[in-house]
């Protein structure tokens, strides 16, 4: 019998590598019911030696497709996932969805917008909806920056317990970009904290001097923040008469976008606070 003549199934057989394929099982063992798993419950489903399954584990994590929670026991999928049909996926879930939102909401309140994803100590600007001011921003589609010295990455890192901040921020002292940057990991988990009591962000000057910025996050269907949506202002102030307004129109459209992506909001009767001076 000739190569050709061979069953396919033999024949795709001859080409697997053993290895790959254990790689992609394992991230397959992850879902929506099972979001972490621990390495002795990843080896007894798929029926390998543990050592086999933290090797699997390390070369995964090294690469970004997961990553650590629960203070290191746990596995969870990480960012490289969806980088890997980042084309696909974010356009559809986040982009395809949001950017619709985005128009409208700069339509509404004059201001740039923009939408967000965190990955590992970096927010991604994914999707953006600029005015036709004067105004010049740096940041385009792609655009990378410190998640902790960001108004936006504050709220990106609002799931994250203190332990699983350490873990993210092992360094004594955190990088600083401005006046308003936290020094320590406790600094940053108390100020996101707050912002995740408030629902929302508004600040000046945090990252730049010059521009103010108001971000709410946008939730998953399992209630989990995938993205933070944003409103870009380039000034030091906004008139106290405008903020209310603004700042409910940014929840808003977040929250639409939230709904959209099956997430059930709850009833919030959260007050606007002005934290301008904070």
């Amino acid at each position: 019998m000739s190569k050709s003549e061979l069953p396919e199934e033999e024949t795709q057989e001859k080409y697997l590598v053993p290895g790959l394929e254990r790689g992609l099982r394992l991230l397959c063992e992850f879902s929506r019911q099972d979001k972490t798993l621990s390495a002795p419950e990843l080896a007894r489903r798929l029926d390998v030696p543990r050592s086999t399954v933290f090797r699997l584990l390390a070369t995964l994590e090294r690469m970004g497709f997961v990553e650590r929670t629960d203070g290191g026991r746990d596995y969870r999928l990480g960012m490289s996932v969806l980088r890997l049909g980042f084309e696909y996926l974010a356009s559809l879930e986040l982009t395809e969805i949001g950017r619709p939102l985005l128009e409208r909401l700069r339509d509404d309140i004059g201001y740039s917008c923009n939408l967000v994803v965190r990955d590992g100590r970096s927010i991604v600007y994914v999707a953006k909806s600029v005015t036709q001011t004067a105004f010049a921003s740096h940041v385009n589609v792609g655009t990378r920056l410190p998640a902790h010295a960001t108004v936006l990455g504050r709220v990106l890192l609002e799931d994250l317990s203190l332990p699983e901040l350490r873990v993210l921020y092992p360094e004594e002292h955190l990088e600083v970009f401005s006046s308003n940057t936290p020094k320590t990991v406790v600094e940053l988990f108390d100020m996101v904290q707050k912002d995740k009591e408030r629902g929302y962000v508004l600040q000046e000057g945090f990252f730049e001097t010059s521009i103010s910025t108001i971000a709410a996050p946008v939730r998953d269907h399992s209630g989990n923040v995938v993205a933070a949506m944003g409103a870009t202002i380039p000034s030091p102030h906004i008139e106290t008469s405008q903020l209310d307004d603004i700042v409910r129109r940014v929840r808003e459209t977040a929250g639409e976008l939230s709904r959209l992506l099956d997430h059930a909001p709850e009833k919030s009767g959260a007050k606007v606070v002005n934290m301008w001076r904070e």
